[in-house]
């Protein structure tokens, strides 16, 4: 069964608030025990309970007073480093969270345009469908799409033992490189050692 999503935000019901306290200091102080016993390191935890002056300190309060005043030892700047509160947290996961969007977007864009252009291929598509914004995407995904094809023309050359010679060889190269290309009155040139598919 899915678990329900927590919904981030102060709890004003009073009796599920202590509960979810006790709960969850529970839980904290777990983790910072595993943490320090898994991985060999100085941990600590001070928790104050609401309406009581004092705190609840794992794993004592000498050994909590150990790491808090190796902290305090660091320069300010060093002490600063990796502390964070809600604010800070919450704006590096919204960070990571526009990038992961950002990545996914450029993705999917690439995706679209590696089927268009196989439906282009396939004569489903027209250039008059084409969103020419969009022409240096497409010539990356081309490029890259060939160099799949090549090196995946060379892999079956090598397992069936064929070395081609320059005579002999072929490479497939975006017709975009080659475009305004012209030599001895032919637009990709007189053919030499090497044909371009």
């Amino acid at each position: 069964m899915t678990r329900k999503k927590v919904v981030i935000a102060y709890i004003t019901n009073e009796s599920r608030r202590k509960a979810s306290f006790n709960k969850r200091k529970k839980g904290l102080i777990k983790k910072v025990s595993e943490l320090s016993t898994l991985c060999g390191v100085e941990t600590c935890a001070i928790v104050y309970k609401p309406n009581e002056p004092e705190p609840e300190v794992w794993p004592s309060q000498l050994g909590a007073q150990v790491v808090l005043e190796r902290l305090h030892m660091l320069p300010q700047v060093d002490q600063m480093k990796r502390m964070v509160n809600q604010e800070s947290f919450k704006r590096q996961q919204i960070k990571k969270a526009e990038d992961e969007l950002y990545r996914l977007r450029k993705e999917n864009k690439h995706k679209e345009l590696e089927l268009f252009m196989y439906r282009c291929i396939a004569g489903k598509a027209s250039l008059r469908d084409f969103d020419w914004h969009d022409t240096i995407d497409m010539n990356f995904v081309i490029d890259e799409t060939l160099k799949k094809i090549n090196s995946r023309k060379n892999e079956l050359s090598s397992v069936n033992g064929r070395h081609h010679s320059a005579s002999s060889s072929y490479e497939v190269v975006n017709p975009a490189m080659t475009r305004d290309v012209h030599r001895n009155g032919s637009p990709l040139g007189p053919l030499n050692s090497s044909n371009t598919i």
